[in-house]
This record gives structure tokens, sequence and C-alpha cells, in this order.
């Protein structure tokens, strides 16, 4: 009896309604909630305490911030899929409200990148030497053809240049002008008549479904607000048997790298990125990690998209 009243007091007060609606969209730290519903963040903190004390919130502390997704899928399906017959519009103006907040951060972050786009691979190789990182790539990769690449959030295009030639084209999506332009010239300069690059949005790539056969994400993933639906969509394009690459830092604390560099998350546990794969659809089939210097190390996930037939066996 306990849980059941646990979860009907969770619900007793609209701000902790409107939370849980806003967690469903994607994992939110406690100050972008509080931002979202203009209340303090001690005010939102005791709303969260007694979501997860109902299970219908988990809570994960990384350096100095605090993320939030939901809980207990068990518990949290049925009350949103009740929420959704009671109320269906409820939670509109939120939603409306998580755009502009999301829009601030990153209008914060191209500002950053506009400024930062000529350093950026000396600023990709400030904790373990990027040859090091690049023979794993190569390593994980293997010897397969690469087929259509896609290099998300390419840069200065770095992995064009390094993969393009095993590849039977190669894009590079990126959403600052100044990254494309760099990228363009270093990918100009090596002779790739089949590579272009292409200004885009990591949630909404520039390709039909089950189309590409290999997708890189190096270093982008620690930048992104939702991870979880970068990989989704990432998924969404990758064709039967195509595979993502996934190269990014390992949980650390560094706190000051979300201010000097706009770092969104403070690296990712294997079994996080692992997780975020097979919600995509995705069998992880290699991890490896490389030692880390200055206490950040770096981690490789290579995720396989399954035939059907082997995802219905499984």
């Amino acid at each position: 009896m306990q849980p059941l009243l646990d979860i009907f007091r969770a619900l007793a007060d609209p701000t902790r309604v409107r939370i849980l609606l806003l967690v469903r969209r994607m994992e939110l730290s406690v100050g972008e909630l509080a931002a979202v519903l203009e209340q303090s963040q001690p005010r939102v903190s005791r709303h969260l305490r007694i979501l997860g004390d109902a299970g219908l919130v988990s809570r994960a502390k990384e350096g100095a911030w605090v993320f939030v997704r939901l809980g207990n899928k068990a518990l949290s399906d049925p009350v949103l899929a009740a929420i959704d017959a009671i109320s269906p519009d409820i939670g509109t103006a939120d939603r409306a409200r998580l755009v502009d907040v999301r829009a601030e951060r990153a209008a914060a972050a191209d500002a950053w990148f506009a400024v930062h786009a000529a350093d950026w691979d000396r600023e990709r190789s400030l904790h373990i030497a990027e040859s090091a990182v690049e023979a794993e790539i190569l390593s994980a990769l293997g010897d397969r053809p690469l087929g259509a690449l896609v290099d998300i959030g390419t840069g200065t295009g770095r992995m064009i240049e390094l993969l393009g030639a095993r590849a039977a084209s190669a894009l590079g999506i990126d959403r600052s002008p100044e990254m494309l332009r760099l990228a363009r010239g270093r990918i100009d300069a090596s002779g790739l008549e089949h590579a272009e690059v292409r200004a885009g949005d990591m949630y909404s790539l520039p390709r039909a479904s089950h189309s590409v056969d290999t997708i890189v994400l190096h270093q982008v993933l620690h930048f992104a607000d939702d991870p979880a639906a970068v990989i989704a969509e990432s998924g969404r394009i990758l064709a039967e048997n195509g595979r993502l690459l996934v190269v990014d830092l390992a949980p650390h604390d560094r706190e000051q790298l979300r201010a000097q560099q706009r770092h969104v998350r403070l690296g990712f546990a294997e079994d996080q990125v692992c997780g975020w794969m097979r919600d995509a659809g995705l069998e992880p089939c290699h991890v490896s990690h490389l030692p880390a210097r200055d206490a950040l190390g770096v981690t490789l996930w290579l995720g396989t998209r399954l035939p059907t037939y082997e995802r219905a066996a499984a």
C-alpha cells in the first residue's frame, strides 16, 4: 500500500507533475528544471526528493550538477499514460520554455566554438594524445569498408580526413559555420572528392532512415543536451549491420570544463552509452578504454545495428 500512497503524494502537487512531464522528454539538470519552472533550485530539489522517493524519477550527480531522468518505467509509464489521458494539453507552456532554455545554451556554445574553432584539434588532444585515440579508432573499425560515412559534429573535419579514403561517400555535419569552413579546407587539401561537409543538427540528421553504414561521434556527445537522443537519431539513419562509433571522455570531475569549454556532461560511464545504444536498437560489440592523463581518460564504444531477424531472436 505504501508505494501507491507515495505515488499519489508525489502527484498531488502541480509542479511535480510538470517536472515529470519535462523529464519524460529528456534528461535535465536541476538548474534547467529551475529555469523552465521559474522556481528556485532548492524548491525544485525538494520536489525531486518526493518524486524520487516514489520511484518516478532518478537523480545522478555529475560534478556540481545533478541530472534528473525518469525512474522505474513500471511506475512512470502508467502514471504518464494516465496524465496524457486526463489532461493531454498539460505542460505545453513548459515545453515551449524548455526550447528557449536549450536555445540560450546552444547560442552560448555556438559563440564559444566560433572563437575557438582554429584551436579545436589542440583542445581535443589536451588530455590524451590524439594519435593514440586515432590509432584506437582505426583498430575498432578494423579493415571492413566503411560504405556511406557520416561524421557528426565534424569540427575541423579530421575524422573525414582520417577515414574518408575507406568510405564510398563521406559527409561531415556541424552547426558551426566557422568549423565547417575549416573542415572544407582540410577536405579539399586531402583530395577527397567524394567527401563533403554540411550544416546540420545532430538531433535531426539530414539523411534518410537506414541509409548510412558508418557513423562517428568523436568528442561530441559531452556537448549534447540530450545524449540519448543523439544516439537514437544516429540509430535511425543506420542501415542493417551499420556501425556507430562513439569516442568520448570517461567520467571525470573537471567542473571548470563546463564554463571554459562549454561541456554539458563530464564524461560517460561505459554502461551509460551501451544502454543508450541498446535503446536505439544497436548492439554494443566493442568497448575500449585509453589510459588517462591528468585525470581524464577516453572511452570508445562501437555499436552495430543487427539485422531484423537477429533483433527479433534476441
